[in-house]
């Protein structure tokens, strides 16, 4: 009988993986939240690694300029205006038939964060905003999950594991979300594809450790890594949690998990779109909308989405309510166009 671990042979030739490393990677789940840049490539290691149980969250489609840098979805996926969630399972259950891909399309918040962190091993970070990734420090302060945070811009990335109780958190380093217009985004800095690439490998590396037993390798620095100017720079962090001038990990003020802190509306990066979230809001009939949303524009829809394109502007919505507001960086444009064409 084949051994189902036969494709994990040269993995398990590392020796400090081995057959028990490879074992306990297929019984841990892990929680990969966004499937852009550095969560598609971070996801697609995962399942060709091994990790029994993949959760993998994304509130966004696929787009053309996503294929620059966003290594595993294909035209295909753009033409058929797939969601990240489920293009990604696509790619992923045909690359690994033997591990279980749980895809949701669903915007991360406070409401729901608990819940999709329930069963899971680590919690990995593919975003692009500070306001979810100290979501996520919270959420790991308070579960005792371990994550791994990364980001990039231009041809810089960076990336640090939080270890609950082990060590500094996220907010040790960034007190605070910095405030609009203040640091470079896609729009201004661009982004390359080869740092996406170093970025996502290391923070997979920091999850295999995790997952696999050896939690007492992980990185203790703050990696910082510039490709275009060959400098790495490692900033060490120490061992020691509970920094009492932290408001997360010293004085357990978890603001953004208690809904305190966070927006209803974020300006998407490299988009000129911004994305309106309703937290009282009721799901949406897709068909319903697309009948009364025909006569003002051309409207394309499918079982997860539609899109609608009106005057100068195009709107994209999803079945929990969400939108997407296209050719607009304002917040308040945004929800004004919302309320004239969609409604309040």
């Amino acid at each position: 009988m084949t051994d189902p671990f036969d494709r994990y042979a040269r993995q398990m030739s590392f020796a400090r993986v081995g057959r028990e490393g490879q074992e306990k990677l297929s019984r841990s789940t892990a929680l990969v939240v966004g499937l852009g840049a550095l969560g598609s490539v971070i996801a697609n290691t995962l399942a060709r690694s091994g990790v029994g149980t993949l959760r993998i969250v994304d509130r966004d489609y696929v787009e053309w300029n996503n294929l620059q840098r966003q290594f595993i979805y294909t035209e295909e996926d753009v033409r058929r205006r797939l969601p990240k969630a489920i293009a990604a399972k696509n790619h992923l259950q045909a690359a690994n038939a033997d591990i279980r891909i749980d895809a949701q399309i669903a915007d991360v918040d406070h409401r729901n964060i608990e819940q999709l962190c329930q069963g899971v091993d680590v919690i990995v970070d593919g975003t692009d905003n500070f306001e979810i990734r100290f979501l996520l420090n919270d959420a790991s302060l308070k579960l005792g999950i371990p994550w791994v945070y990364g980001g990039c811009i231009g041809a810089e990335g960076q990336t640090m594991t939080i270890l609950p109780g082990e060590g500094a958190c996220l907010r040790c380093i960034v007190p605070d979300s910095p405030p609009p217009g203040t640091t470079p985004t896609c729009d201004t800095a661009g982004i390359l594809a080869p740092i996406i690439g170093v970025i996502a490998s290391m923070e997979s590396m920091e999850v295999l450790k995790i997952l696999s037993g050896h939690q007492d390798q992980v990185s203790r620095t703050l990696n910082v890594i510039d490709l275009w100017d060959n400098r790495l720079r490692q900033v060490k962090l120490g061992n020691v949690a509970g920094n009492a001038s932290c408001p997360a990990c010293g004085q357990r003020n978890y603001e953004w998990l208690d809904g305190k802190r966070g927006s209803q509306s974020a300006v998407l990066c490299g988009r000129d779109a911004v994305q309106l979230s309703f937290p009282d809001g009721d799901p949406i009939d897709l068909t319903a909308f697309a009948e009364k949303l025909k006569p003002l524009g051309s409207v394309e829809a499918n079982a997860y989405l539609l899109r609608a394109n009106i005057g100068d502007h195009a709107f994209t919505l999803f079945g929990d309510g969400r939108c997407i507001v296209h050719g607009t960086s304002d917040p308040a444009e945004a929800r004004t166009l919302h309320a004239r064409y969609i409604g309040t």
